[in-house]
């Protein structure tokens, strides 16, 4: 299922959403325009495994070489439904959490959960050479935190059915929840097929999810207007 919006207005213009979102974009357009550069940019700023596991055995490694990237991997993306993708699932769900944190403690709420997508990964991909880029993990912990704040708002959504597409209203809890078993069954199949999952980063996915769930239980509400749909 594809959501296409929510009904479940924010108190105030997600600034902190749209600032995230053009950050990405430009990002994105830079690295469109590095041409053959591109590959050694995104070995350099996406978290790869590898250099971590075997720091001390690579040639001028460095400790900001082998750890930034667990925060510039985020900003990152390979292509433009990659980008799309992220950005279209943070913008309908991201306004609410902003509304809810504030803006400064959205902001690192979201590096949080990027940072520790990124730390999931390397665990269950230790020996990968492969470098993990996106926002993905982050927006999942958007997604976790948004999943058991507001489990009843209605999300419209797109259910391919063969040649009909089907547009209906579901709580936000099926929505994301069924969203979540995809990524798990699918980092679950990742890790006793042959091909390594192909290269999606799914542990992140569902890192990112888990502990968007866990810390938004923790975080200080700043807005007055918040209230738990639960």
């Amino acid at each position: 299922m594809i959501p296409i919006r929510d009904r479940n207005p924010s108190g105030v213009f997600p600034y902190i959403t749209v600032g995230i979102i053009c950050l990405n974009v430009i990002i994105f357009l830079y690295e469109l325009s590095l041409g053959h550069q591109l590959e050694s940019f995104l070995f350099q700023f996406g978290v790869v495994p590898a250099k971590i596991t075997y720091y001390s055995e690579i040639p001028d490694s460095t400790v900001i070489g082998a750890y930034f990237p667990f925060l510039s991997y985020m900003f990152l993306h390979g292509g433009f439904l990659h980008l799309i993708g992220n950005m279209w699932y943070f913008w309908i769900f991201g306004d609410n959490i902003e509304d809810m944190l504030g803006r400064f403690k959205f902001i690192i709420f979201y590096l949080v959960c990027g940072i520790g997508s990124g730390v999931v990964h390397f665990y269950f991909n230790s020996q990968s050479g492969v470098p993990c880029v996106g926002a993905s993990g982050a927006v999942a912990g958007i997604l976790g935190a948004y999943m058991v704040t507001f489990p009843k708002a209605r999300v419209l959504v797109i259910i391919p059915l063969f040649i009909i597409w089907q547009i209906i209203e579901l709580p936000a809890i099926i929505v994301l929840g069924f969203w979540f078993l995809i990524q798990f069954f699918s980092g679950a199949t990742a890790i006793t097929s042959i091909e390594g999952g192909g290269g999606v980063a799914w542990w992140a996915h569902v890192g990112g999810f888990v502990l968007g769930i866990i810390l938004i239980k923790v975080f200080p509400k700043s807005h007055h207007r918040y209230l738990h749909d639960g």
